[in-house]
């Protein structure tokens, strides 16, 4: 989970001069580039040969709707439509040929964008309103990262409402979807360029600080404590691949008197413990942190951000920033949850593909490995605990927490799939659906290995 490290001297990191190291440059957003429009060749009719037949059927259907009205016919009547094509034949219909030109040129960027059909990048914005304006977000980062220009860009957007605005009048959805503002199309812009740096399998999205704040609390209550190691007092303490911050929050209300620093690819959350700093970096590219500073440094469930030929050297920066005497903490699964039916299996395997595409583990060889990497980074009084957590209702709270998870997981990995137009939503929901049956009766769990150690005092 990359994210940008603070310089020395920026304002916001006075509070860690003390811990910083030699930063790296700030990356700067994309800027705009200007794009000139120019007028098709033939006046205001050329190209509509080139528009795709579902174009035409619209118009065609139009001019069919209005003799029958002018003929002393009634229209038809407007019913829900659930097909993405008639939708968008209904949302074309009735409007100049200039228009319909402009919204389908918008509709094709947009399934060029997704790499499918445009009934299938349609009929992926119907998916619900968090899906759609996620989408709508990573196509607006899209179109800026491209350089168009912020007309071109602000009309691809606002013909994407306009289209859901139509589903919505005619009973396809429930709900209106709000454009992103500039400020946050920056941020995801900053984000996207650092993410694409890092090997993270999960796309950013709303619901994924919630996933994590699920793996978290099912760890806790697993566990009975936040960590393992034998540490003494705390004065400075390290989360790499924080997420929402919520185990340095923990620990800032259990050590008041410490410092914990978050660090991971994107922004932490606004407010938060006095106690607690967040710095963006990326882990990949080191930590951006002095020597020989943290009395604790802890990192959990990062196999799926780390590509598997980069764990020794991760682990060995883990092991720099550790004070002598100081402790390194680290917990991961394994890649395949054990116990499962063949529905659980099939979207494992569908995650697997995902994950080996990124270069990361995809054999449990991380789970196997994790204390054997401590030890190869020079850290003495190793120890390993490996944990059977319970996935479904079956396994109490940690169970509950832990099925919410692989639901959010499958449903991520749908998404994708859904986007490229190779599953269907109903097909979506009865896989997750069957598999969450799955769990109970299988009694499904998800192994751990939480291992820690030593860094060798000076001197030894």
């Amino acid at each position: 989970m990359p994210l940008l490290p603070l310089q020395e001297g920026d304002p916001l990191a006075q509070p860690l001069q003390p811990l910083m190291g030699r930063g790296q440059p700030l990356q700067r957003c994309l800027e705009d580039r200007i794009e000139v429009a120019h007028e098709p060749k033939g006046g205001r009719n050329a190209g509509l040969s080139r528009l795709p037949s579902l174009v035409r059927r619209a118009h065609t259907r139009h001019v069919e709707e209005t003799r029958t009205a002018v003929d002393g016919g009634h229209a038809p009547a407007e019913i829900p439509e659930t097909d993405p094509d008639r939708l968008i034949a209904r949302f074309l219909s009735d409007r100049p040929r200039a228009t319909v030109r402009a919204y389908t040129a918008d509709l094709e960027d947009l399934a060029r964008f997704l790499g499918t059909s445009i009934e299938d990048a349609v009929r992926s914005l119907l998916l619900g309103p968090e899906s759609a304006r996620r989408r709508l977000l990573d196509f607006a980062v899209d179109l800026r990262r491209r350089g168009l220009a912020p007309a071109t860009r602000r009309r691809r957007l606002a013909t994407l409402r306009a289209l859901l605005a139509t589903a919505q009048q005619l009973g396809v959805v429930a709900w209106a979807l709000e454009r992103p503002t500039e400020g946050e199309v920056e941020r995801a812009t900053a984000e996207r360029v650092e993410r694409e740096r890092s090997s993270y399998v999960f796309p950013r999205h709303p619901g994924e600080a919630d996933r994590l704040d699920l793996q978290h609390h099912a760890l806790r209550e697993a566990l009975g404590r936040n960590f393992l190691a034998p540490v003494g007092s705390l004065r400075r303490v390290l989360d790499v691949g924080t997420g929402t911050g919520q185990w340095g929050f923990e620990l800032c209300w259990e050590h008041p008197g410490a410092l914990v620093v978050g660090f991971d690819l994107v922004p932490g959350r606004a407010e938060h413990p006095t106690g607690y700093r967040h710095v963006r970096g990326n882990l990949l590219q080191g930590l951006p942190f002095q020597s020989d500073t943290f009395d604790l440094v802890h990192q959990r469930y990062l196999v799926s951000g780390i590509p598997l030929g980069a764990w020794p050297q991760v682990v060995a920066e883990l092991v720099r920033v550790t004070r002598p005497g100081g402790w390194v903490e680290l917990g991961e699964p394994t890649i395949r949850l054990q116990r499962v039916g063949t529905v659980t299996d099939h979207l494992q395997r569908m995650f697997l593909e995902m994950a080996g595409s990124l270069g990361l583990d995809t054999d449990d060889a991380v789970f196997r490995s994790v204390d054997r990497y401590l030890r190869e980074a020079g850290l003495e009084e190793v120890t390993r605990r490996e944990l059977e957590l319970p996935v479904g209702e079956w396994g109490g709270r940690v169970g509950s927490f832990l099925a919410s998870d692989i639901r959010a997981v499958s449903t991520r990995v749908c998404e994708v799939l859904q986007a490229k137009g190779a599953l269907s939503a109903e097909e979506a929901a009865d896989l997750i659906r069957h598999a969450t049956l799955e769990f109970e009766e299988r009694r499904t769990t998800w192994p751990m290995a939480i291992t820690y150690g030593r860094k060798p005092d000076r001197g030894q």
